[in-house]
């Protein structure tokens, strides 16, 4: 039996979810490692919420198949004693070009919820976009943090709401402002339907006042329109993204109207099923602006290999979302650090078997065509 059939034997037998090597237990291996061992250990409402698409999950699937049909090349006899990751983003020096996406509700895989997660990045020198649907206040997770954090906004139809919200944020230290514009309803999401998704007690939006568990009109704003994002624009200095775009038309006009830069997203493919994977329309978005404004990239990114290949496409940095939740809930602080480390990892491993010792000579000719 191989390896990874005795694993999901174990599993199906209800056994503790461990991996074993010459008969030691050891930790997770690669991304991909962390789901399993999360759904032993939180609720199924939690796990099928966090793990699932929209609709019949097309695009969840081929977020993940779409990087997978992206080939390198290698090169050899090039001098990779020293990698440098480093990468610049709107002014702000990353240590590598990854950031923690921003999730709802952390409280529902571990109890600390983004407490833990926002230790996990700072030690890690990671930036974390923290949610309008945190379950933890932003004053809060300003008090954890040792490293950059951003904020990402559900704009609201009453204005002031909003107002408070990005004022709260910049006064927390958050240095930028992620405008999620893919979500004016909620996404046809059968699996929340069928595991009586709810926020359960203890866990909260605590940015913000809704009816337990709301995510409709209360929180999404239907009538959102370009002249509503330039007001929020107007009501601060920060830089300003929009995440959320697919359509190279869309992000054309984001730099047209002069946004900060853009985030090329499904919504982890939750919302619209049978949209394209985002490593498809990463490319175009990227032809389009042609340099204008910085794009950057989520979706079914597990392997060094896909940051490699987003980097090569013209992304300046890419955001994770599930995995990082997936190593909360296996072991809070860090079941997160590990994964941020893993694909740390997997990303220098790639530079240096392609012959890059920067992210500066990354480019399209290192994938094979």
């Amino acid at each position: 039996m191989t390896r990874r059939a005795t694993l999901l034997a174990l599993s199906a037998l209800g056994a503790s979810y461990r991996f074993f090597l010459k008969g030691q237990a050891v930790g997770p291996a690669s991304l991909m490692d962390f789901e399993p061992l999360a759904k032993q250990v939180i609720s199924p409402m939690a796990f099928e919420y966090i793990a699932s698409g929209a609709a019949d999950e097309i695009t969840l699937r081929a977020n993940r198949e779409a990087w997978n049909k992206i080939s390198l090349k290698p090169r050899v006899l090039v001098d990779v004693s020293r990698i440098d990751t480093k990468q610049t983003l709107l002014g702000q020096e990353l240590a590598f070009p990854i950031l923690l996406a921003p999730t709802a509700t952390h409280k529902l895989v571990h109890p600390q919820g983004e407490l833990a997660t926002t230790r996990a990045a700072s030690a890690s020198s990671i930036t974390f976009v923290v949610s309008t649907l945190s379950s933890v206040t932003i004053e809060e997770i300003s008090k954890a943090a040792n490293s950059t954090l951003w904020f990402q906004l559900y704009v609201q139809k009453d204005r002031s709401i909003t107002r408070e919200l990005m004022k709260r944020s910049e006064v927390a230290g958050c240095r930028a402002f992620c405008i999620t514009v893919d979500t004016p309803v909620r996404g046809v999401r059968d699996h929340d339907v069928r595991a009586g998704y709810h926020l359960p007690p203890g866990v909260q939006f605590a940015n913000i006042e809704t009816r337990p568990g709301e995510l409709g009109p209360q929180v999404l704003n239907a009538s959102l329109t370009w002249s509503d994002i330039d007001w929020v624009r107007s009501q601060t200095r920060l830089p300003v993204l929009l995440k959320g775009i697919l359509s190279a038309e869309d992000a054309s006009t984001a730099a047209k109207e002069g946004f900060a830069g853009v985030i090329v997203s499904n919504h982890g493919a939750r919302n619209l099923d049978t949209t394209p994977a985002t490593v498809e329309a990463l490319p175009l978005v990227v032809d389009k602006v042609n340099g204008q404004i910085p794009v950057l990239v989520d979706g079914g990114i597990r392997r060094g290999t896909d940051v490699l290949k987003a980097i090569a496409l013209g992304a300046t940095a890419v955001l994770i979302g599930r995995p990082y939740l997936y190593g909360l809930g296996y072991r809070g602080e860090e079941g997160v650090s590990q994964v941020v480390r893993m694909l740390r990892t997997e990303f220098q491993a790639a530079m240096a078997l392609t012959g890059q010792t920067s992210i500066a000579g990354i480019n399209r000719s290192i994938l094979w065509s």
